[in-house]
């Protein structure tokens, strides 16, 4: 039990000193999704990194705001060499890191600049102030009234894609129903 714990606080310790990784940002895929190659990958491994900037959320490319926080990314990140932060891995194999340009974290960039917000609800959190700075600016999403956050937005756009899959679903059932020879609608008759 001993040897396993120690095993597991060497890895830990490993994981909290990992070195940043320097590389280039190759794809925007969203306003908070790049592809990350670094300079010096091993070959069993990808070429390419997929990341989520940690600590801000986007928005979706269909919700208001979308298309201009991806623009943002790219002008911030796409094609320039970056530093990479990797803090985590999510449910979706993804890394979460913090990426910089230049000297620029462009994490908090984008939630000063008003494209995302930050993750985090402690108001004592830097993100969290730059979210409020750029509120109280208007600037990006924060142009709108009452922005609905892209946790929301997926939330109630999961939502709607059920509804129409039970829709079409109870559509199919009628029609193979209505379709019977003997013209018994069962209980739907």
């Amino acid at each position: 039990m001993r040897a396993l714990l120690a095993l597991f606080m060497l890895f830990a310790a490993g994981a909290a000193w990992a070195e940043p990784l320097a590389g280039v940002v190759i794809v925007v895929i969203d306003g908070d999704t790049v592809l990350f190659r670094p300079d010096h990958y091993r070959p069993a491994s990808r070429a390419f990194l997929k990341v989520r900037l940690a600590g801000i959320d986007a928005p979706e490319a269909d919700q208001p705001h979308g298309e201009a926080a991806t623009r943002a990314l790219r002008a911030l990140a796409l094609k320039r060499r970056a530093t990479l932060d990797i803090v985590a891995t999510d449910v979706y194999g993804r890394k979460l890191g913090h990426l910089a340009v230049d000297a620029l974290a462009v994490n908090a960039e984008l939630v000063r600049r008003g494209h995302a917000w930050a993750s985090s609800r402690n108001a004592g959190d830097v993100l969290r102030g730059l979210q409020d700075e750029a509120r109280e600016a208007r600037l990006g999403l924060w142009q709108d009234d009452d922005p609905t956050p892209p946790w929301a937005w997926r939330r109630r756009s999961a939502h709607q894609d059920l509804c129409v899959a039970v829709r079409a679903s109870c559509y199919v059932t009628l029609a193979a129903i209505s379709k019977r020879p003997d013209g018994d609608r069962g209980r739907f008759g």
